[in-house]
């Protein structure tokens, strides 16, 4: 390539949250130059991620993500976030693996590069036309994190910059353990003060004697802390964190939260409910896990021989508060598509269909996360003690659409149901 000046790789805003969107535009190329924008990501493992995509410069010399066609790469089409979402392990890194933030504290990396050429491979080895390291942050300036120890509970509570008080948000995750951070931390650069809660060491569900008196402790803590709005509290579920909501807003005599989100999730009756029970109950179905073609674990149909017994599903009837349900057509976990059509007409026959709404997403699969999260089709998880690689499902491109739509529409739900007739004192 002849120019007079060296391309310019411009990425808007250099600095934001991981839900906000950015612009890409590569200035001062030769007209119809055929480029290759590449991003790079360490992540806290030491894996390396990578997507790319393949463009022509416009005549004025310019490419401009926002606006223009990737012709290939790991996306194809006008993707203006298509560099976050189709990021994948580079070739050669370990099987199994999955992406996940675990310091919010610190950002999420990303360099952007411009190369010559349409280039599927072999990125290190070239020098890049132009390149732009990006921060992206799950915690905005202001958000404080404070660790909870406190009445056996365990977890992290974000509030909110500005002098509040805040409604409230718990926020429970799935099956392999651990305290992640990432979502409620975003959860309170929202506005919402958010309680990530642990209830089992990594791989150490199958252990968890935790039962629902834990889980109301743990709304109780969130209620009381003086930045709560203490009768505006809802609660966030995803997978065995979904059960367990939807346990408390059908169970527990000692909470009632304003509102509920269930992600891929169901509403499994256990008799004495406690983390462990959960395991225990599913471990009785273990025999109908089928693995596909490439030896990994299907569980999705646990779901429909569930559903034949109306015993093993809790009493719906008893919800007496909104709850927003996010499922997946292409969920091979859990068959929560299936699980929502139930709990709709459950709900339905009692009058009460006014609370729920469900977002169901074609081939969306288990892992719905947070918008422009690399998307997890199958990972290594525990499971009866055992390191065992789960399908979880889903088509990259419709999976992270449905990463987008559906956390604009949890946002908006909670912000409808916690802060509908009252004026916060901080600014969203």
């Amino acid at each position: 390539m002849t120019q007079s000046a060296p391309p310019v790789l411009s990425v808007l805003p250099t600095r934001a949250l991981v839900d906000e969107k950015f612009k890409v535009v590569v200035e001062n190329l030769p007209p119809g130059s055929p480029v290759t924008l590449h991003s790079l990501h360490q992540s806290e493992d030491k894996d390396y991620w990578e997507a790319f995509g393949h463009y022509i410069s416009d005549h004025r010399g310019v490419v401009s993500v926002a606006e223009d066609l990737s012709f290939g790469g790991t996306y194809t089409g006008t993707e203006v976030m298509g560099l976050l979402w189709s990021m994948r392990p580079v070739p050669g890194s370990r099987a199994g693996i999955s992406w996940r933030k675990k310091n919010v504290c610190t950002p999420m990396l990303v360099n952007m590069s411009v190369y010559r050429g349409h280039l599927a491979e072999g990125f290190r080895d070239q020098c890049p036309l132009a390149s732009v390291l990006i921060e992206r942050w799950y915690l905005a300036p202001g958000v404080r994190r404070i660790d909870i120890s406190e009445k056996g509970v365990r977890g992290t509570l974000f509030i909110p910059p500005g002098p509040g008080p805040f409604p409230g948000v718990l926020d429970m995750w799935g099956g392999g353990g651990g305290l992640l951070e990432y979502r409620s931390s975003l959860l309170a650069s929202h506005g919402f003060a958010s309680f990530a809660l642990e209830y089992a060491k990594p791989g150490e569900m199958e252990k968890a004697d935790v039962g629902l008196s834990y889980f109301e402790t743990a709304f109780n803590i969130l209620k009381d802390h003086p930045q709560v709005i203490p009768d505006r509290i809802g609660i966030l579920g995803f997978c065995l964190g979904s059960i367990v909501a939807m346990y408390l807003v059908t169970e527990s005599n000692v909470i009632k939260p304003l509102c509920c989100v269930s992600i891929s999730g169901f509403h499994l009756a256990i008799p004495e409910f406690t983390v462990r029970g959960i395991h225990e109950f599913l471990g009785k179905h273990f025999n109908m896990i089928r693995v596909d073609e490439n030896n990994h674990q299907i569980w999705r149909d646990m779901g429909p021989e569930i559903l034949k017994d109306p015993s093993k599903k809790l009493n719906v009837e008893k919800i007496n508060c909104p709850v927003l349900l996010v499922s997946g057509h292409d969920d091979q976990n859990f068959a929560t598509v299936d699980y929502a059509e139930d709990l709709f007409q459950r709900m339905k026959a009692t009058g009460k269909e006014h609370l729920l709404t469900s977002l169901q997403y074609p081939d969306a699969g288990h892992q719905i996360q947070p918008p422009f999260s690399p998307h997890c089709r199958a990972s290594y998880s525990m499971s009866n003690a055992q390191k065992v690689m789960l399908l979880w499902g889903g088509q990259t491109k419709p999976h992270s659409d449905a990463q987008e739509d559906s956390w604009k529409k949890i946002l908006a739900f909670l912000q409808h149901h916690l802060y509908s007739g009252i004026t916060p004192k901080a600014r969203m």
